[in-house]
């Protein structure tokens, strides 16, 4: 199964501009508004996403944030944890040292009270202490059909690690990396999910991105040989997180591509009609969330694969 109807999103209580990780995410801007008010306008956000996935009848596990420890991109929790459809349970390697505070055992209580079962617990943290990092389903894209994994290098995407990843959960690893223009210079691309999104028959690649030509024919390779429709987009709409989607499934099996207002409205029509061929498209205003956090609405959404009880 590729997509699932249950996600786990965490409510911010302290949402701001998260001053360790913007040194390599080039998403983040400055915004003139004191943190509180920043915090609040968030919390609209959230709130007004969540109802549109519950709308369409996606199951949407919320969890409330807590003041303390601070955590300003708890919003974000895709980065520190993956669920998977045997009960194991991925733990990740964060590279800002606030963001490691966001793991909570608690999860995984509320995930077993809400009747879902968690077998094992395999638990990249120690990683951090030598510096290495592996931001969850932030830095890797699962394509649990073909079992394969992409995962564009990065500060928080190391390549040792994601390789020890997919031994582990048994994927074939695809491997590349994703630059963007910074001030005249190709820098990558902190997350691969920013330049792409990966659905059950097509996917959203910002294929500009990946320098290297042989690197982007190895990955373009792999999708179509897999029967993906290939949809590109332009750096500059990846800037609008066009490639920040995902597809999840609603009430009676419909399938939903969600995605912000501001990717939606990046999108040309032709784009849009290649993505509403294969579903309808969800989106939500995540205005403050994207240029605050750095991250957009497939970073909000942490999809859970896990077996009931």
């Amino acid at each position: 199964m590729q997509i699932t109807n249950t996600i786990l999103m965490i409510r911010p209580v302290s949402f701001r501009m998260n001053e360790q990780t913007a040194v390599n995410n080039y998403f983040m801007e400055d915004i003139d508004m004191k943190n509180q008010e920043i915090n609040q306008k968030a919390q609209e956000e959230f709130d007004a996403f969540v109802s549109t996935l519950k709308n369409k009848g996606v199951n949407v596990i919320v969890v409330e944030d807590t003041k303390e420890p601070d955590t300003p991109d708890s919003i974000f929790p895709n980065n520190w944890i993956s669920f998977h459809s045997n009960g194991t349970v991925g733990v990740y390697p964060m590279f800002a040292e606030n963001r490691r505070n966001e793991r909570r055992e608690d999860i995984f209580d509320t995930l077993e009270q809400n009747g879902f079962k968690i077998n094992d617990v395999i638990d990249y943290t120690s990683a951090e202490g030598e510096g290495l990092f592996l931001e969850g389903t932030g830095s890797i894209l699962i394509d649990r059909v073909n079992k394969k994994a992409y995962c564009a290098l990065s500060q928080r995407a190391d390549e040792d690690l994601f390789i020890e990843f997919c031994e582990d959960f048994d994927f074939f690893p695809v491997i590349f990396t994703a630059n963007q223009s910074v001030d005249g210079k190709r820098l990558p691309i902190y997350h691969t999910n920013v330049m792409m999104a990966l659905a059950e028959n097509f996917v959203v690649i910002c294929t500009d991105s990946i320098d290297d030509k042989k690197e982007r024919k190895n990955v373009l390779d792999h999708l179509k040989n897999d029967g993906k429709e290939i949809i590109s987009i332009t750096e500059k709409q990846m800037h609008h997180f066009a490639g920040n989607m995902l597809q999840v499934l609603g009430s009676e099996g419909h399938k939903y591509m969600v995605m912000s207002t501001a990717a939606y409205n990046s999108l040309t029509p032709q784009q849009i009609s290649q993505i509403e061929k294969h579903c309808p498209i969800l989106h939500s205003s995540l205005h403050t969330i994207e240029t605050c956090g750095g991250g957009s609405a497939r970073c909000m959404m942490a999809e859970v694969f896990l077996p009931k009880v």
